[in-house]
């Protein structure tokens, strides 16, 4: 296969958000180095983390300019030095800086086959939802006939939450705009409630006997981060906290001891690859078991074309979208 000289690519020109991400026609395609691959990207994903970091507010991330995106999937053409492995012609999914484009240079060793039967667009989320999800799961010890509340559900990693707690006998609260409950019902949740209830823990206490949720995901930060907290069961419930889409959310010592007695979890994906690659190889293997299963299967996303990325981000940003959502170089 020819590879070009340059490509089209989303470059964010400032900290101001996705409003300066703008596509460029003339960004070099970058060379594999050692125990790296190039790969020629097929469908890109979009993710929170991308909103984050076109505000600068994403711990270390990138300064401007520089090439959105990080996680994509496509097909192996080039191999760097000291690469045996995936050969070129192998499908990828992976993560790496500048997605947002039609070639991305990978780690070899993290770049994960796509499935069989699935196609690149479907294999988005594989490296990011739903280990995030999972992750979740076995770090807030989930069990058989706990209850698990899930906010902003009809997300991608909200949906692979709802789907894997329900596998493993949960009774699962979701949250989501009116417009979305159909969605995170027929993914099989128990309850849908309004995400935008003015006492969304209420609610939550309501439906389990005033004992609060077992585990909660929290990814919305801001003012639900409180609520979040409040849903909780008392002193044995779990809150894992993975995002911030909502801004930053403070608590005190004095609230912890006083007013919330729950069991804080901070999860970052990208962080637990690094510090525990293990556990994360033992994700890996559970979710492509749990694939082999039938259990999750080739999942759905919203395309749109790589120059529409801005106006992705803004409707993300909004909350104006449902699941995963794709860019097409």
């Amino acid at each position: 296969m020819s590879i070009p000289a340059t490509m089209r690519a989303l470059r964010q020109d400032s900290l101001r958000g996705p409003q300066d991400m703008r596509l460029i026609t003339d960004a070099p395609v970058p060379n594999p180095g050692r125990c790296e691959v190039l790969v020629r990207v097929t469908a890109a994903g979009v993710n929170f983390a991308d909103l984050s970091k076109s505000h600068g507010v994403f711990r270390d991330g990138p300064r401007p300019p520089y090439l959105a995106g990080f996680e994509a999937a496509g097909e192996v053409v080039a191999l760097g030095e000291a690469v045996t492995g995936p050969v070129p012609g192998t499908r990828v999914a992976g993560i790496g800086e500048g997605a947002f484009a039609e070639y991305l240079v990978l780690p070899a060793a993290s770049a994960v086959p796509v499935p069989a039967g699935w196609t690149a667009q479907q294999a988005l989320g594989l490296l990011v939802n739903w280990p995030t999800a999972l992750a979740a799961l076995k770090l807030g010890r989930l069990e058989a006939g706990q209850t698990m509340l899930i906010p902003a559900a009809a997300g991608a990693t909200g949906q692979a939450a709802v789907i894997l707690a329900k596998h493993y006998g949960a009774r699962v609260i979701g949250t989501a705009s009116p417009a979305k409950h159909a969605t995170v019902r027929g993914l099989g949740a128990d309850h849908v409630l309004d995400s935008r209830a003015t006492d969304l823990a209420a609610e939550v206490l309501r439906l389990t006997d005033s004992a609060g949720a077992d585990l909660v995901l929290e990814s919305a930060g801001g003012s639900a981060f409180e609520a979040s907290l409040a849903a909780a069961k008392r002193v044995t419930g779990r809150v894992v906290v993975y995002g911030l889409a909502g801004g930053e959310a403070p608590i005190t010592n004095w609230e912890l001891v006083y007013k919330h007695q729950v069991h804080l979890i901070g999860l970052n994906i990208g962080v637990l690859i690094q510090a525990a690659p293990q556990l994360f190889g033992e994700l890996m293997g559970e979710l492509f078991a749990l694939i082999a299963a039938g259990v999750v299967a080739p999942g759905a996303s919203t395309a749109y074309d790589l120059a529409d990325g801005p106006k992705v981000l803004a409707e993300l940003e909004a909350r104006a979208t449902v699941g995963k959502l794709a860019l097409l170089p």
